[in-house]
């Protein structure tokens, strides 16, 4: 007679046979292919390497506990199982060599991972050696100030960092937590409120100059998805050449002279790999009126006298000295707009002016396009009061400039 209390076989719908099959098949395909553009077992730094020589000896070890632990138990199962007419097991309570053993070979393993670990903590925690290349790194919602002290450059969401020294980065929060991670080269350490962390790492000398992704690894508010930089690890000479025009006004007198400056060296857009160029669509229902060219001197102007000048700062541009959004003297040598969000490129740099909260929610510049909802707001920006677009147009003709 069958028992009755045995649960009954539940049928399995033919589509979730057909799914599960199909996964089975494709999961072993996820491994297949070597790019691996954000991965940190490929690191390319001394503090990538130890904690990667960290992690593996953490994973042998645990490997191994899992496999004797698993076999115990799987001995145990078979050889203490119920058999017909078998006695009730003794109790093992009380038992010491029990209590001995599965105390003292914990403590034993432990030590094994303690020793390394305490052993990299000090490696990492080390201070940076006299010649390295300082950076003071700033967290904001939702983008990355970086400051070359030494240099007198400051810029934003792009990272240029020379092979072969040392780069000690002073790590600050201008708000709330967040997280300094660059995957292939070393990190993560926390920005914290009212803190300074330190971080020191040397890119590889004999790797070719190459783009990382940065992010921010904390949890720091409604963009924190999407707040990206990018890194740019290149010759030395090619860094002293990029910091040399950086540390320079981008606002001349001229604007002859201001459209003729060749904006000193710049990672080769060629050579940008795939994973450092942003794709996000612009949102569907944010448009700009088609066939509107901009005038750079009549932007230039337009600019030094609207709101712009209130958050950013044009070194040369005496009107434009704001400190709360990133520095745009050099935004037209950067890749990428909106910490990483969308390409630096005419169509979407006119669309973040018009409606940057609806580019990237919850950002602190407010919608500026003529007509436009602000969707924190949720108000309309008053013909009279907004830019409209051929303004907004002359201001991205003169932004584009600034190299």
């Amino acid at each position: 007679m069958p028992d009755a209390h045995r649960l009954k076989r539940l049928p399995i719908p033919a589509i979730v046979r057909r799914t599960a099959a199909a996964a089975a098949l494709l999961l072993p395909l996820a491994g297949c292919t070597d790019y691996y553009p954000n991965s940190t077992l490929t690191p390319h730094s001394e503090f990538g390497r130890a904690i990667d020589h960290l992690w593996r000896i953490e994973l042998n070890l645990g490997t191994v506990v899992f496999i004797v632990v698993e076999a115990l138990l799987l001995y145990t199962l078979i050889r203490f199982r119920e058999r017909p007419g078998q006695p009730s097991p003794e109790p093992v309570h009380g038992n010491t060599t029990l209590e001995i053993l599965w105390t003292g070979i914990p403590i034993i393993v432990l030590f094994f991972i303690a020793v390394p670990t305490i052993r990299t903590i000090f490696e990492t925690q080390r201070k940076a050696p006299a010649n390295a290349l300082e950076v003071d790194v700033y967290g904001h919602q939702w983008w990355w100030e970086f400051q070359y002290p030494q240099y007198h450059v400051t810029t934003a969401n792009e990272l240029y960092l020379p092979l072969g020294r040392p780069v000690n980065f002073v790590l600050r929060s201008k708000d709330v937590l967040h997280s300094f991670w660059i995957p292939e080269l070393g990190g993560k350490r926390d920005l914290i409120t009212n803190h300074t962390n330190y971080l020191w790492f040397t890119p590889d000398s004999g790797m070719a100059p190459n783009a990382w992704n940065g992010e921010c690894a904390e949890y720091c508010g409604t963009s924190h998805g999407v707040m990206h930089f990018r890194v740019f690890t290149v010759a030395p000479s090619d860094f002293e050449q990029w910091a040399a025009h950086q540390a320079h006004p981008s606002h001349p007198d001229s604007t002859t002279a201001l459209a003729t400056d060749t904006g000193g060296y710049r990672f080769p857009a060629a050579k940008l790999p795939e994973y450092v160029i942003p794709a996000t669509p612009a949102p569907a229902n944010l448009s700009f009126a088609s066939g509107v060219a901009g005038d750079a001197a009549r932007g230039r102007k337009l600019y030094s006298s609207s709101a712009c000048i209130g958050c950013h700062m044009v070194r040369g541009n005496p009107m434009s000295v704001g400190i709360i959004g990133p520095d745009l003297t050099h935004i037209a040598s950067r890749y990428t707009i909106g910490a990483g969000r969308y390409p630096n490129d005419t169509t979407h740099l006119r669309l973040w002016i018009k409606n940057a909260r609806l580019m990237k929610p919850g950002v602190i510049m407010p919608t500026l396009g003529a007509n436009q909802v602000d969707p924190i707001t949720h108000s309309r920006v008053p013909a009279a009061a907004g830019l409209t677009d051929q303004q907004i147009a002359d201001i991205v003709a003169y932004l584009q400039q600034l190299r």
